[in-house]
């Protein structure tokens, strides 16, 4: 799994390759700057084979640095390179100022005071290397306006390609917002054609809006020692998902994968719970039974096969239900209903087995929540999707919703930390940029963003199969984190493997592709 850096922890590693004797500051810009040549040249192979023309925005700070170090090797391979400056020459970080001062003895260094017609220039490639990750306050009008404006460049008839070098300038680094004013009022940023960033990705390129306007994220390594990284639950990692922790034992049965029990809702309402019994089953539970209410009976047994079924009318016929001991996780939410759900999930989270809640499992809990706290234990997982953790969490909520004027902005990550410490349990945050977090502050992101977009994902039933892959690994003995993160990126990696057409049937039945693929 890779890492997700806040702007922060870059700066600690960066500090004490330094402190180390392992790189000076002005190397590492070096490297820097290399690496986004290299880069741009890797992505753009006719950008490489003759000179052209390049317009390089430098900021205040190291960033710049970096954009001047851009600069001057586009010079030394021939191109014609306009470099603006936005800020004072003299104001610039120590290494910043020595590479703006080796740029001056082969070019000009252009102010930023007034917006210029950059369009008029013709380039082929527009650096933004204003802000990067050191943003922390809105861009002003004439930023704005310049970055509006190079947009327009980047949709236009003979496109300039547009690299951000570490973020995309107006972005939080670490949430991926949109720094807006006080009044919430900003120009709309478009996508950047790619991101060049160093040792590991941004939380912001990951998040929110920065994981839609990155464009691609390239990472280039730059001779840090990731051993400077802090301890794993000050971490936020990248989902992934070991095809070793799927596999089967050839010597073990049905009941050392797990029994997982998935509660149905009543009659015409079964369809959910049904798809996340088949979620559970695909992903390798040994046993998945339906519990379905009596009226809702000869419903399922006509829908089914490799599923079991049990009657489980109320919380009391759960509770007898449970009695069998092989049972060892549990699903409710799917189609459950409002009501059915008050009565059984008090039984299910008092059995204290692996259990996770979703839909109407949360929604019945909406108007007390702290009802349903207090009744958590660490083997849960809660799967809201937005709308459902605003009911559960509304005060954790207002503040992600609340406009991001100053960086390091609240994020969805502090959001699902939040709220996991407040529940004592795993909390996935459903969304394009899903985040799953553990009471003592682990987390994971899980992005189906860019590369991993998959808009056709958005369909009725999507989120029921995923609450069935979670309930099958807790069913197999997937410890609650391990179990959310997997699913999510199976969940993903299924859609993609199928493509556009997608309905939510489809994807329990895409996952064996999935993983003889892993394996």
């Amino acid at each position: 799994m890779s890492e997700l850096l806040s702007a922060a922890q870059m700066r600690a590693i960066e500090n004490a390759a330094i402190d180390r004797g392992q790189a000076t500051g002005l190397e590492l810009m070096e490297r820097a700057g290399q690496g986004v040549v290299d880069a741009v040249f890797a992505e753009w192979s006719a950008l490489a084979q003759a000179p052209r023309h390049a317009v390089v925005l430098c900021g205040p700070g190291n960033n710049g640095g970096d954009g001047f170090v851009v600069a001057r090797l586009l010079r030394e391979r021939g191109w014609r390179v306009d470099l603006f400056l936005y800020g004072d020459a003299e104001k610039l970080p120590p290494d910043a100022a020595r590479n703006c001062a080796r740029w001056t003895a082969m070019g000009t260094v252009r102010p930023l005071t007034s917006v210029p017609d950059l369009a008029a220039l013709c380039p082929d490639l527009v650096l933004d290397a204003l802000f990067g990750t050191g943003l922390s306050r809105p861009l002003d009008e004439t930023l704005a306006q310049i970055l509006g404006q190079v947009a327009t460049m980047r949709s236009g008839r003979g496109a300039t390609r547009v690299v951000a070098v570490d973020m995309p300038s107006g972005l939080c680094s670490d949430s991926g917002r949109l720094l807006v004013g006080l009044d919430g009022s900003a120009l709309p940023l478009s996508p950047v054609d790619m991101t060049v960033t160093f040792a590991r990705p941004r939380l912001g390129h990951r998040l929110a809006q920065g994981s839609a306007l990155s464009g691609k994220v390239v990472v280039k390594a730059i001779g840090l020692d990731l051993d400077a990284l802090p301890g794993d639950t000050r971490l936020v990692r990248e989902a992934a998902c070991s095809p070793q922790r799927l596999g089967k034992n050839t010597t073990a049965h049905k009941y050392t994968h797990g029994h997982a029990l998935i509660l149905s809702g009543g009659a015409g309402r079964t369809g959910a719970a049904r798809l996340a019994a088949r979620g559970a089953l695909r992903i390798g539970a040994g046993l998945v039974t339906l519990g379905v209410p009596g009226a809702a009976q000869q419903e399922v047994a006509s829908q089914i096969t490799a599923l079991m079924l049990q009657r489980a009318d109320d919380g009391d016929a759960l509770g007898r239900v449970l009695e069998d001991a092989r049972i060892n996780a549990l699903c409710l939410g799917p189609g459950l209903g409002i009501d059915r759900a008050r009565d059984l999930v008090p039984v299910a989270l008092a059995a204290s087995r692996s259990c996770v809640l979703d839909a109407d499992a949360l929604t019945a809990f909406a108007h007390a929540p702290q009802e349903l706290f207090d009744r958590l234990h660490e083997s849960c997982v809660l799967t809201p999707h937005d709308g459902e953790f605003a009911r559960l969490f509304p005060d954790i909520a207002e503040k992600l919703s609340a406009p991001a004027t100053t960086g390091p902005a609240w994020s969805r990550v502090d959001s699902t930390r939040a709220a996991a410490s407040r529940a004592s349990c795993v909390v996935l945050l459903k969304g394009p940029d899903t985040v799953i977090a553990a009471p003592d502050g682990r987390c994971v992101v899980n992005s189906a963003r860019q590369e991993r977009a998959v808009p056709w994902l958005a369909t009725a039933g999507a989120g029921d199969v995923l609450a069935g892959f979670i309930t099958g690994l807790l069913a197999r003995a997937d410890d609650p984190l391990q179990a959310a993160q997997s699913a999510a990126w199976l969940h993903v990696e299924c859609a993609r493997e199928f493509g556009p057409g997608l309905i939510a049937e489809d994807i329990p039945e895409t996952l064996p592709q999935v993983l003889r693929r892993l394996t």
